[in-house]
Protein backbone atom coordinates (compact mmCIF):
# COMPACT_ATOMS: atom_id res chain seq x y z
CA UNK A 1 0.00 0.00 0.00
CA UNK A 2 1.22 3.02 -1.20
CA UNK A 3 1.85 6.08 1.92
CA UNK A 4 1.84 9.57 1.21
CA UNK A 5 2.64 12.36 3.71
CA UNK A 6 2.44 16.21 2.86
CA UNK A 7 3.80 19.22 4.94
CA UNK A 8 4.63 22.40 4.64
CA UNK A 9 0.92 24.10 4.93
CA UNK A 10 0.78 26.89 7.58
CA UNK A 11 -0.74 30.16 7.78
CA UNK A 12 0.48 33.44 5.97
CA UNK A 13 -0.79 36.42 4.36
CA UNK A 14 -2.38 37.13 0.36
CA UNK A 15 0.62 37.16 -2.00
CA UNK A 16 2.59 35.25 0.38
CA UNK A 17 4.20 32.09 -0.41
CA UNK A 18 3.80 28.51 1.17
CA UNK A 19 5.88 25.16 -0.60
CA UNK A 20 4.06 21.98 0.27
CA UNK A 21 5.89 18.38 0.24
CA UNK A 22 4.86 15.08 -0.27
CA UNK A 23 7.11 11.94 0.26
CA UNK A 24 6.24 8.43 -0.99
CA UNK A 25 6.95 5.50 0.46
CA UNK A 26 5.87 1.50 0.32
CA UNK A 27 5.73 1.79 -3.80
CA UNK A 28 8.13 1.77 -6.84
CA UNK A 29 8.19 4.05 -9.30
CA UNK A 30 6.70 3.53 -12.05
CA UNK A 31 5.40 -0.06 -11.12
CA UNK A 32 2.86 1.39 -8.47
CA UNK A 33 2.02 5.01 -9.52
CA UNK A 34 3.44 6.96 -12.93
CA UNK A 35 0.96 10.43 -12.33
CA UNK A 36 1.14 12.15 -8.89
CA UNK A 37 -0.41 15.51 -8.62
CA UNK A 38 -1.92 17.95 -5.79
CA UNK A 39 -5.98 18.26 -4.99
CA UNK A 40 -7.65 20.86 -2.52
CA UNK A 41 -10.35 21.05 -0.56
CA UNK A 42 -11.72 24.06 1.43
CA UNK A 43 -14.45 24.06 3.58
CA UNK A 44 -18.31 22.87 2.69
CA UNK A 45 -16.92 22.24 -1.04
CA UNK A 46 -16.02 19.26 -3.21
CA UNK A 47 -12.15 18.15 -3.91
CA UNK A 48 -10.46 20.47 -6.59
CA UNK A 49 -7.40 19.67 -8.56
CA UNK A 50 -5.00 22.13 -8.67
CA UNK A 51 -1.89 20.15 -10.39
CA UNK A 52 -0.31 17.19 -11.40
CA UNK A 53 3.03 15.73 -12.94
CA UNK A 54 3.21 12.95 -15.19
CA UNK A 55 5.68 10.19 -15.88
CA UNK A 56 7.54 12.56 -18.64
CA UNK A 57 7.26 15.53 -16.18
CA UNK A 58 4.83 17.32 -18.00
CA UNK A 59 2.90 18.95 -15.79
CA UNK A 60 -1.08 20.75 -16.39
CA UNK A 61 -2.91 23.00 -13.61
CA UNK A 62 -6.33 24.17 -12.56
CA UNK A 63 -6.61 27.56 -14.60
CA UNK A 64 -7.33 28.83 -11.11
CA UNK A 65 -3.73 28.69 -10.29
CA UNK A 66 -2.17 28.76 -13.33
CA UNK A 67 1.37 31.23 -13.20
CA UNK A 68 0.90 31.12 -9.56
CA UNK A 69 1.39 27.38 -8.99
CA UNK A 70 4.36 24.99 -9.95
CA UNK A 71 4.45 21.07 -9.22
CA UNK A 72 7.84 19.37 -9.30
CA UNK A 73 9.56 16.42 -7.57
CA UNK A 74 12.77 15.43 -7.48
CA UNK A 75 14.48 12.38 -9.42
CA UNK A 76 14.17 9.79 -7.04
CA UNK A 77 10.55 10.44 -8.05
CA UNK A 78 10.12 10.00 -4.07
CA UNK A 79 9.27 13.50 -3.59
CA UNK A 80 6.91 15.92 -5.06
CA UNK A 81 6.41 19.47 -4.42
CA UNK A 82 4.31 22.93 -4.78
CA UNK A 83 5.52 26.18 -4.89
CA UNK A 84 2.43 28.43 -4.25
CA UNK A 85 3.24 32.10 -4.66
CA UNK A 86 1.11 35.32 -5.19
CA UNK A 87 -1.49 33.48 -2.44
CA UNK A 88 -5.13 34.68 -2.10
CA UNK A 89 -7.76 33.98 0.41
CA UNK A 90 -9.36 31.62 -1.85
CA UNK A 91 -6.82 29.51 -1.87
CA UNK A 92 -7.69 28.08 1.86
CA UNK A 93 -8.07 24.79 1.79
CA UNK A 94 -6.84 21.37 2.94
CA UNK A 95 -3.73 20.17 0.23
CA UNK A 96 -3.67 16.67 -0.66
CA UNK A 97 -1.10 14.83 -2.18
CA UNK A 98 -2.50 11.61 -4.56
CA UNK A 99 -0.88 9.66 -6.88
CA UNK A 100 -1.79 6.53 -9.35
CA UNK A 101 -0.85 4.86 -12.26
CA UNK A 102 -3.53 5.80 -14.80
CA UNK A 103 -3.51 9.24 -16.55
CA UNK A 104 -6.96 10.31 -14.80
CA UNK A 105 -5.96 13.86 -15.25
CA UNK A 106 -6.88 16.25 -12.31
CA UNK A 107 -10.08 14.09 -11.21
CA UNK A 108 -10.20 12.89 -7.87
CA UNK A 109 -10.46 9.33 -8.19
CA UNK A 110 -7.09 8.68 -7.77
CA UNK A 111 -5.80 5.54 -5.58
CA UNK A 112 -3.63 6.80 -3.07
CA UNK A 113 -4.34 9.98 -0.58
CA UNK A 114 -2.39 11.64 1.78
CA UNK A 115 -4.04 12.66 4.98
CA UNK A 116 -3.95 16.15 3.78
CA UNK A 117 -1.99 19.32 5.38
CA UNK A 118 -3.88 22.92 5.47
CA UNK A 119 -3.07 26.15 4.01
CA UNK A 120 -4.78 29.13 5.55
CA UNK A 121 -4.54 32.63 3.65
CA UNK A 122 -5.66 35.93 5.43
CA UNK A 123 -6.29 39.08 3.47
Amino acid sequence: QIHLVESGGGSVQAGGSLRLSCVVSRATWPTDYNYMAWFRQAPGKGREGVALIDQYNITTYADSVKGRFTISRDNTKKNLYLQMNSLKPEDSALYYCAADWRGLGLSPSYAYWGQGTRVTVSS
